[in-house]
């Protein structure tokens, strides 16, 4: 009897499952909210698409997306949904980014996170095809600290270096055990970090590139030693850096 007790349950519960997961689902979606939406012919027919933005907030009053994704009813009924990472304030534009005529969608969402570092996505759906753009890689740099309250920089494709002097945080450094009189207690990096933004720009005539901003920290977050600017233009399918900017936030020059 007791056996036949369990697999009555058993096959209950297996039988529930289905009805349970659906509720979940339905209740989810009905939960999410749509962000921004805008309307423009992003498949390339001359007939306007509709764009929507949209997400799933996390529990609780904050502030974080926890689902994201964009939504395009398109112009011959078909739906499209491209999903993103989660984050906080997300946005997205319609920029022609691979110069063919049709406008693509750029979306950006800021992690929220402390280093201020934002995920971008670039996609095309002309013809009806989503095709990932991808977008440009962070630009590989080496640094390191060196003798004398200074910071060195490498920038990879460019082959630039620079040489940051940062005697104005000397006490800060000599407290924290980085240097002891100028001369650097052990070898020590600094912070390349991500693209704290990506952002569509003009880059000649009409023509549109991406600019992206990376920083350069030292002991921690907030001490923030240079920042690097740099261009990108998309041809024959990948992106081409173009030239890169560096930027010093030291006060001596």
């Amino acid at each position: 009897m007791k056996k036949e007790l369990i697999l009555i349950f058993a096959v209950f519960f297996l039988i529930s499952l289905p009805a349970i997961t659906g509720v979940y689902a339905f209740e989810e979606n009905s939960k999410i909210i749509t962000i921004s939406k805008k309307e423009a012919d992003i498949t390339g027919d001359g007939i306007n698409d509709r764009i929507y933005l949209k997400a799933l907030p996390s529990d609780g009053k904050h502030s974080f997306l926890k689902k994201i994704f964009m939504e395009v009813q398109s112009s011959n009924k078909k739906e499209f949904k491209i999903p993103v990472e989660s984050g906080i304030e997300p946005s997205f534009q319609l920029v022609d980014l691979d110069h063919d005529g049709v406008k693509d969608l750029f979306v950006s969402v800021p992690t929220g996170g402390s280093g201020g570092i934002s995920n971008n996505y670039a996609y095309t759906l002309k013809d009806f095809v989503v095709t990932n753009l991808d977008v440009p890689n962070p630009i590989e740099i080496e640094s390191h600290f060196i003798n004398g309250y200074k910071a060195q920089i490498k920038v990879i494709p460019t082959n630039q270096a620079y040489i940051f002097h940062l005697n104005d945080r000397k006490s800060y450094y000599e407290k924290l055990g980085l240097y002891y009189k100028g001369k650097l207690n052990e070898p020590t990096e600094l912070t390349v970090n991500p693209f704290s933004t990506l952002e569509p720009v003009l880059y000649k005539g009409d023509e549109m590139g991406i600019k992206g901003i990376q920083r350069i920290t030292g002991v921690a977050n907030a001490d923030t030693i240079a920042t690097v600017e740099s261009l990108w233009y998309f041809v024959d399918g990948n992106w081409k850096l173009v030239n890169v900017n560096v930027f010093t936030n030291t006060k001596e020059k």
